[in-house]
């Protein structure tokens, strides 16, 4: 407990908006890295690459409850505030930014924001409202903070892309990808791993693995992609019990699935012991 004051009184944690005003009035390149908290080395990767391409970062951790369509992953979606300070410490973030829901959702009504029928896709189709309530905190944020650039991590491409889109489009500000961090079996580092047990990670990682082997053989023949990604759907949900929500490519320019001369991902969500695990290859 002493040494998390310690922490407190060095680095610049607020929790109202007031505050954050006074903060960051006169900043004018600041970094921003948006967090749900439950930080890893993805975190940590983005906080860097922030440090270095602007004069100051600020972080939020904010568990929004807008973009949950299910109310029991809400509740039990890891928290662990004194780690996420520690971390943030030594990373030595200029800003750590923790409202209340009450406090964000206070700023009054902001215009509704809907996803166009084309981006009801993957996670857009299987999460209703997600995105919208993704990008209705963003906005929010937004105009709180006047970021110079927001840095956001590549394992959910398809929120990037929706973000990016949205933001670079209604502000003056960038929207950074940074590489997805994966662990030492190629599995994209996420939050929800820590409800997670070992067995289960092992088992994410020969999914992982395999998935990448396919990417690798649509590369070289993205005709056969179907029939590719059927094979290999059926075979690892009989092989590990899984449930896939979808298993598909689509091109990096618009995510459709028009893969001719584009580039493109293989895209992928999945249930493991009822945890639901993301990724993109």
């Amino acid at each position: 407990m002493f040494y998390l004051l310690i922490l407190l009184l060095q680095m610049k944690l607020i929790k109202q908006i007031t505050d954050l005003n006074k903060a960051i009035n006169k900043e004018k390149e600041l970094g921003f890295v948006p967090t749900m908290g439950s930080l890893h080395k993805g975190h940590e990767s983005l906080i860097k690459i922030s440090k270095k391409k602007c004069t100051k970062t600020i972080v939020s951790i904010f568990i929004n409850p807008t973009q949950f369509n299910n109310k029991e992953d809400y509740k039990t979606y890891p928290r662990n505030l004194n780690n996420d300070l520690k971390v943030l410490k030594r990373l030595k973030v200029d800003y750590v930014y923790i409202p209340t829901v009450a406090q964000i959702y206070k700023l009054g009504k902001i215009s509704k924001i809907s996803l166009k029928k084309v981006d009801k896709i993957l996670c857009a189709k299987f999460r209703k409202g997600h995105f919208e309530g993704v990008l209705n905190v963003l906005n929010r944020f937004m105009k709180l903070i006047s970021p110079k650039i927001v840095f956001m991590g590549e394992k959910d491409y398809q929120q990037f892309f929706l973000v990016k889109k949205f933001i670079e489009k209604k502000y003056k500000c960038r929207v950074y990808s940074g590489k997805t961090i994966r662990n030492s079996n190629k599995v994209a580092l996420s939050s929800r791993h820590n409800l997670l047990n070992s067995d289960d990670l092992k088992i994410a990682g020969l999914i992982t693995n395999k998935l990448f082997n396919l990417k690798s053989l649509i590369s070289k023949n993205k005709k056969k992609s179907k029939n590719l990604i059927k094979t290999v759907k059926e075979e690892l949900i009989i092989r590990f019990n899984i449930k896939i929500e979808y298993l598909e490519c689509r091109n990096l320019i618009n995510l459709s699935t028009g893969l001719h001369n584009k580039p493109f991902k293989l895209f992928v969500s999945y249930y493991l012991n009822k945890v639901r695990l993301i990724d993109n290859f």
